[in-house]
């Protein structure tokens, strides 16, 4: 079994003391320029590379970061927003040779438990929050912790929980944070080009299939809905949201019950792509042709929405570039930059064959 050099092994090799090897990789005064390349040269000849766990014990910075997703784990595996952000993340985290550490949970009290023992062990240097919540705990924890952080999403005023903070609670808004950043999408604007897309062809009866309700921007979209319907002049028993785990399995669940009643909408917004196409299966099986007699429109656009037949409408955003923002803001604040809040471009809505005029007589 192959062992990893040491730096007794590049001192001998290099024909120089161990403090002055130890000089050399970390950057400190102490050795001739030439002793120093010289070092450095033998170092990748062997295949040198520093040991985190050492560096993070001294105090020196771990060479990661962390991402933890708080989602039930069969809601992950075909959901691709996921997949795309992380590539997008990953993407500017190897060019600046830092490792991800991504774990998922059942929850946010296990979230917030891997954050204290992260920060204990000094497994990371700062860490990537996603799904911010109208009543969230981890901004404080983290701000406690002095563990710097993003969040993907809007940034949210501490609870005041167990933890601390100097908030009470309340909705999302942008906090204060002196550890925090923020990367946002408009999520507001994005259901207002939905609703006006399907407003302009005729529905007055739609129903927002939406995600888990403790979210912070499945609030924002249901209040966007809700804003616009109203603007409108169309009433709550016309404009709706019901809520659901994201899952295909609670996507067909909402939208058999809602083509069920008595006067069924005749226009759906899911929020994922996965829903989106489950309850496009469902009409197949009720027989309610789409668009015919429904319309539907996917909240994110995807290879599933590009495929399924009829084509289906979708909100067209660059995921991949979201979590390329988000990492390339928190290594900014790892460099010593302050908090800021970055907006991602706004998505736009791709009108497909899955959206038409709804029946005359609806």
């Amino acid at each position: 079994m192959a062992r990893r050099p040491t730096i007794k092994d590049i001192a001998r090799q290099a024909g120089v003391s161990e403090s002055a090897v130890s000089f050399a990789l970390n950057d400190r005064p102490g050795v001739s320029q030439d002793t120093r390349a010289r070092i450095r040269r033998v170092a990748e000849e062997l295949g040198w590379q520093p040991n985190s766990a050492a560096r993070a014990l001294s105090g020196e910075r771990s060479g990661a970061v962390g991402l933890v997703l708080a989602r039930p784990a069969h809601t992950l595996g075909v959901e691709s927003f996921f997949l795309q952000l992380v590539s997008g993340i990953q993407e500017v985290l190897s060019a600046a040779r830092t490792a991800l550490l991504f774990q998922v949970v059942e929850d946010i009290d296990a979230e917030c438990a891997v954050y204290r023992r992260w920060w204990a062990e000094r497994r990371v240097d700062g860490v990537l929050v996603v799904d911010p919540r109208t009543s969230d705990p981890r901004p404080a924890l983290l701000e406690g912790l002095a563990l710097p952080a993003v969040t993907i999403g809007e940034a949210l005023v501490p609870d005041g929980g167990p933890d601390g903070g100097r908030g009470g609670g309340g909705g999302p808004s942008p906090a204060p944070s002196v550890t925090l950043s923020s990367v946002r999408a408009d999520d507001a604007g994005a259901m207002a080009q939905v609703l006006e897309h399907l407003y302009g062809l005729g529905h007055r009866r739609i129903v927002h299939v939406a995600g888990l309700p403790g979210l912070a921007h499945t609030v924002r979209r249901m209040e966007s809905l809700r804003a616009e319907a109203t603007r409108r002049g169309l009433g709550p028993d016309q404009v709706r949201s019901v809520v659901t785990d994201y899952s295909d399995a609670e996507g067909a669940a909402a939208t058999r019950r809602v083509l069920g009643e008595p006067d069924p909408p005749t226009a759906l917004v899911y929020d994922n792509d996965v829903m989106a196409v489950a309850g496009s299966g469902v009409a197949a099986e009720l027989g309610i042709p789409v668009p015919g007699r429904l319309s539907i429109v996917a909240w994110d656009d995807s290879a599933l929405c590009r495929v399924t037949h009829p084509r289906l409408t979708a909100l067209v955003r660059d995921t991949a570039g979201f979590g390329r923002l988000a990492a390339e803001e928190l290594l900014a604040v790892l460099a010593g930059g302050p908090p800021g809040v970055r907006i991602s471009e706004r998505p736009r809505l791709e009108p497909r064959e899955s959206t038409a005029p709804p029946p005359a007589h609806t």
